[in-house]
This record gives C-alpha cells, structure tokens and sequence, in this order.
C-alpha cells in the first residue's frame, strides 16, 4: 500500500528558509534523492511527487495554502491518492525537541502546532504518524512567553545551516525507514539517534 509523506511549510521564498518551513525541506530532498518531480494541478493547493522508496510507491505532498491551512490539501492528496490514515507521515518543525534532534511518534495530539491541528480537523483524527524536527524555543525568551510564531517564522542562522543539512538527511532517512518497515520498527531504530547539534 503507498505512503502519502506531507511535509509542513509556507509557501513562497520569504519563508523558505523558515524554521517552520523545514518540512518542506526534508521532502524536497527526499525528491531530489530520487530524480522526481514536482507537479501542480493533479490536487488542489499542493505540490505532489510521486516516487518509489524501496518498492513501496510514495507520495511526497508539499501544502501551498499556509500553514495553519494544510489539512485541506493533505485531505484532499489522500482521498486522491487513496491513501489509509496508517500510510500517512507528517514531517514538521517541533519546538519543544530541542535544535538537533528528530523525533518519530505515532500518532497524538497537535500540541499546538497549526499545521498538525489543521490535519486533525480535516482528517478527524489524529492517529497518523509524525517527523518531528526539533528546532527548539527562542533561549532569549523565556518558557511559555507565547512568541513561537516569531521564532519558528525566523530563519536558522547561517551558523546552523550545516547541522540543518543533517537534519534533512536524518530526516530523510527515518522516512525510509517508516516506508520500508512500518512506523514501530523506525522508532525503535532512529529515536535514539543523539542530537545532531552536538556532533
């Protein structure tokens, strides 16, 4: 049975480089690795790729509606593409996992992130699986000062930018891993990867 990858993001360049945007980065890599292209058009308010990882054909789904919106285009590629809630893997920034760090988890609540909130108000549930790519809080405000949306809209510093190309490279391979052996089994594998920050 396919997979339907959705990676979280805004669309449009002034937000490309985004801590919120690195969802988009981890599947544009993934399509980059497998020479597919992106297309428009086949479902509304997305750009979709179709590939293989292994022999399990995949979808990779960027939303293009904003973030807080995403659940509409995710619906819609999944009805598409026939695609079960237990095939779907959403890949988004995290900022209660510290910088560094990638975190796979089967299904749960949105903790407040607007992407996986809009996801769970389309789909209904909340039982699909995550990649979370922890991109940490702002350390010159403190804990629960309620500013997220400055921070996870600000850009990773050009000092980080080398430990962000091994978070999309972890990241991608932990989606390989999902695709290849099923949720459990990439948790097991990849969540006690040490921070990548400190490597």
């Amino acid at each position: 049975m396919s997979w339907l990858v959705a990676g979280l993001g805004n669309p449009g360049a002034k937000y490309a480089a985004n801590r919120h945007n690195i969802g988009f980065r981890v599947v544009e890599e993934l399509a980059r690795k497998a020479g597919s292209a992106w297309k428009s058009g086949a479902v509304k308010g997305a750009e979709t790729c179709s590939t293989t990882i292994g022999t399990t054909r995949c979808v990779l789904v960027k939303p293009l509606e904003f973030m807080n919106l995403s659940g509409f285009a995710v619906q819609r590629a999944m009805a598409f593409h026939s695609i079960a809630i237990e095939k779907l893997l959403v890949v988004h920034d995290e900022i209660d996992i510290d910088f560094g760090l990638l975190r796979l988890k089967n299904g749960g609540g949105h903790g407040g992130h607007n992407g996986l909130r809009s996801i769970m108000e389309q789909l209904g549930v909340g039982g699909f699986s995550r990649l979370r790519m922890g991109v940490g809080r702002d350390p010159n405000k403190p804990p629960g000062s309620g500013d997220a949306a400055a921070w996870v809209l600000g850009d990773f510093p050009k000092v980080q930018e080398s430990i962000v190309s091994a978070m999309i490279s972890a990241g991608c391979e932990d989606i390989d891993t999902v695709v290849e052996k099923g949720i459990v089994p990439a948790m097991n594998q990849h969540n006690a990867r040490s921070s990548l920050a400190s490597s």
